[in-house]
């Protein structure tokens, strides 16, 4: 067979795939995107959903790179909240429902459109690697395919195998075929493979639902969009719906555990802690009265209704019986059953932070087959992969996001630091320095970056440097008074809030608890002419001064650690004062710096101690 030469080779076109090809092409490589089916490109197989807690602020992060899920979701989208109004800035989280084919059809245009990215539906069985150097890939059909990279972006799809009671049958999700090669190659590559399990709930006919039983729930109108880029006001057509399970929901799991999958034996690979399915939620919480459960459309020219929180994987005729026990669900019918799904992984932690395999150079990982779980985890991981897989082609500096730079720096550092037995979640109390880290900043955190790699281009980046200047501008609105007389005594009265001796500034005002920069500029129309997200960033930098400026010093004193690295040569066997499992430990995971090395779990403060002397000692040539 003839081989054909490439830049990049990106196998599997999920959302990480998506976001590796489009970053390699955008840079200039020379790129093919290989993928078990065309039909399930960008495919939102569980929730129609993009973003929510954590998640939001990874697809904004995606998007200031110069990614496309947030561009993607903004132009598909039917339903869009804020989540955690309650709960402070730092962890509000931006969620929307998408139309699930229009997602699928958008990417994939703009994955056909794409200049130097060539797609073809093809299964890859082989990597092929020459003197530890992956070199390309070979497909069922015997094709070949060379390249300086590759990024394994698989998906759930490695031997994926569906469970539903009894029943099981080798497939992807949603009937896609699964990929049954692969495994092997990466098992003789020498990495560490793993099982992992998700699941889906049921979708049921919209014409079934006894729409009056339920509460609706609204979307937001007036709110941040995911891309910086999107110039519209993006529109809320549909509304979701909230109802709950009952003590007679809870009767028939509990009645039928015996034939339940998570519970008969069926089920070996580990699931999500966070995303549990209902079973096992009514086995964990048995004093919960209720689970809550949302109704939520799968698109405008559909009828389905997908049923989170009730994700199972229970005979078919039992989900019948359990989905019937729910109020407004009475006489709904099942479309498409709920199903567990089984697949295999890596274990993250053979990968560097670059994403880079530490046993074959060139080859890089991102996504679902790294142990995570999510759409928006996957495409934060395949930017970073495409990226670095550029730099790797071209002998360029790869980009490692800190901790303190990015959500996706706190993803991918959890991953190849500390490792996962299973499938990870993105949350916000996983970051150090959320209140630093959030979404309505997310552009002046990382567009630079982006720009300095090539992927912000001038449309982006002359938005980004407006955005700047508009900024300065209403800090200035900040200095101005505004006068002590019976509109503003009436104004603080209404707000709950004391009356002072003298004149106010915007921004003395805005400090106070129960009045924010919205308040202010809807009674004196200070900020006009300045759109939502930059009365949002004023609002919250004013508020949140103090905590902001903590975190500033805590990400400094972070940065010194950062700043002391450790070499890939270091024998850490060799290193006295070191205990054992410290060295095992270090030997494994190879971190990059002390503040890496510090979060490596059986690594000591003592340890540290011990390797800052000895790197000190190396450095002065005292080895």
């Amino acid at each position: 067979m003839k081989k054909v030469y490439y830049d990049s080779i990106v196998v599997g076109a999920g959302h990480a795939g998506c976001e590796s090809a489009l970053a390699l092409s955008r840079l200039g490589n020379k790129t093919l995107l290989l993928t078990l089916n065309l039909d399930a490109i960008a495919f939102l197989a569980c929730n129609p959903s993009i973003g929510g807690t954590a998640k939001g602020h990874l697809v904004c992060e995606i998007d200031a790179l110069g990614g496309e899920m947030g561009r993607n979701t903004d132009e598909t989208l039917i339903q869009k909240r804020m989540l955690n109004r309650g709960k402070g800035p730092a962890v509000y989280s931006l969620r929307a429902q998408a139309d699930k084919q229009k997602y699928h059809s958008r990417m994939k245009r703009v994955l056909e459109e794409q200049e130097n990215l060539t797609l073809k539906q093809s299964e890859v069985t082989k990597i092929l690697v020459k003197n530890g150097k992956v070199v390309g890939v070979k497909t069922a059909m015997g094709e070949t395919f060379i390249a300086k990279s590759v990024v394994i972006s698989t998906g759930v799809y490695l031997k994926s195998k569906i469970i539903i009671g009894e029943y099981t049958k080798n497939s992807g999700p949603n009937g896609f075929a699964p990929a049954n090669e692969l495994t092997k190659s990466l098992i003789d590559l020498g990495l560490e493979v793993r099982r992992f399990k998700t699941g889906t709930p049921a979708r049921i006919n919209g014409k079934t639902i006894n729409f009056s039983e339920l509460e609706v729930q609204y979307g937001e109108d007036n709110i941040q969009n995911f891309s910086f880029l999107t110039k519209k006001k993006t529109k809320n057509q549909s509304v979701c719906y909230l109802t709950y399970t009952n003590a007679k929901t809870h009767e028939v799991i509990l009645n039928n555990l015996s034939r339940a999958p998570l519970y008969s034996g069926i089920i070996k690979g580990t699931g999500p802690r966070y995303c549990p399915s209902i079973e096992d939620k009514i086995v964990r919480f048995k004093d919960k009265e209720r689970h809550q459960i949302f109704l939520e459309p799968e698109g405008l020219d559909t009828n389905e209704f997908y049923i989170q929180g009730v994700s199972t994987s229970l005979p078919y005729d039992v989900q019948e019986e359990m989905y019937h026990t729910i109020k407004g669900l009475e006489h709904s019918s099942i479309m498409r059953n709920a199903y567990a799904i089984e697949y295999d992984c890596i274990n993250p932690l053979e990968l560097y932070p670059t994403l880079e395999a530490k046993k074959v150079k060139g080859l890089f990982f991102a996504g679902q087959v790294n142990g995570t779980s999510g759409y928006e985890e996957a495409g934060a991981q395949g930017i970073i992969a495409g990226i670095n897989a550029n730099a790797y082609n071209n002998n360029k500096e790869m980009l490692i996001l800190k901790r303190n730079q990015a959500y996706i720096g706190v993803l991918i550092d959890d991953l190849v630091t500390k490792g996962t037995n299973e499938p990870y979640r993105m949350m916000t109390s996983r970051a150090e320095y959320r209140l630093y880290l959030r979404q309505d900043n997310a552009d002046i955190r990382l567009t630079e970056i982006g720009r300095k790699i090539g992927l912000v281009d001038d449309e982006r980046y002359n938005k980004f440097k407006n955005k700047i200047n508009k900024l300065k501008k209403a800090k200035e609105l900040l200095k101005l008074k505004i006068k002590l007389d019976n509109k503003l005594k009436n104004f603080l009265k209404i707000n709950n809030e004391n009356i002072p001796t003298q004149s106010l500034t915007v921004y003395e005002l805005i400090k106070r608890n129960n009045i924010d920069a919205f308040k202010i500029n809807d009674e004196y129309k200070v900020f006009k002419g300045f759109n939502y997200d930059i009365i949002n960033s004023i609002n919250i930098e004013v508020k949140y001064e103090g905590y902001l400026k903590q975190q500033e010093d805590d990400i400094k004193k972070l940065e010194k650690e950062e700043s002391l690295l450790i070499a890939d040569d270091i024998d850490f066997f060799s290193i006295k004062g070191l205990r054992l499992e410290a060295r095992q430990k270090l030997d494994k995971i190879k971190p990059k710096t002390i503040s890496q090395a510090s979060r490596i779990s059986g690594v000591s403060p003592a340890d540290i101690s011990v390797l800052i002397i000895y790197l000190k000692m190396r450095q002065n040539g005292k080895n």
